[in-house]
């Protein structure tokens, strides 16, 4: 079973795929990066799907709030591919995931950009996604009772 760590790199891999070629099939798209042979029914886990739809859902939405928290030096359409599909994810999570408080979607995300990108993009997409988290409703702390 793969952690919510492993289905965020996946999802961060599908969109990546989607975005350079749109017309991808994305049960295929799934099949590969979950390494599912093809004569095997592929079990798709659910939080890879919601990640995947939710952010082309609301992509729209998810970008008005990349290019609000840019510098006036920065555009939308001047971010690599794999900056943006993070910040895309991240944003997506803090919006829209209840149960992921927005500080693990940022840190997820700059773990995400250790992997597949390098440190001033970390930097970058950290200076992005920290004025976010901090206009965001202060999380109140679980407890178990």
């Amino acid at each position: 079973m793969l952690t919510r760590h492993a289905i965020r790199e996946k999802a961060f891999q599908a969109l990546f795929a989607l975005k350079s070629n749109p017309e991808a099939e994305r049960e295929a798209i799934y099949r590969e990066l979950l390494e599912v042979p093809d004569e095997e029914s592929a079990v798709i886990p659910p939080y890879l799907e919601a990640l995947v739809s939710g952010v082309s859902d609301k992509q729209a939405e998810i970008d008005a709030v990349i290019e609000a928290n840019l510098t006036s030096r920065w555009k939308l359409s001047r971010l690599n591919n794999t900056d943006l599909i993070i910040l895309r994810l991240a944003i997506y999570e803090m919006n829209y995931i209840d149960d992921v408080p927005a500080k693990v979607a940022l840190n997820e995300a700059l773990e995400i950009a250790k992997e597949f990108s390098d440190d001033e993009s970390r930097k970058f997409i950290n200076g992005v996604l920290d004025p976010v988290v901090e206009k965001m409703p202060a999380e109140t702390e679980e407890t178990n009772e």
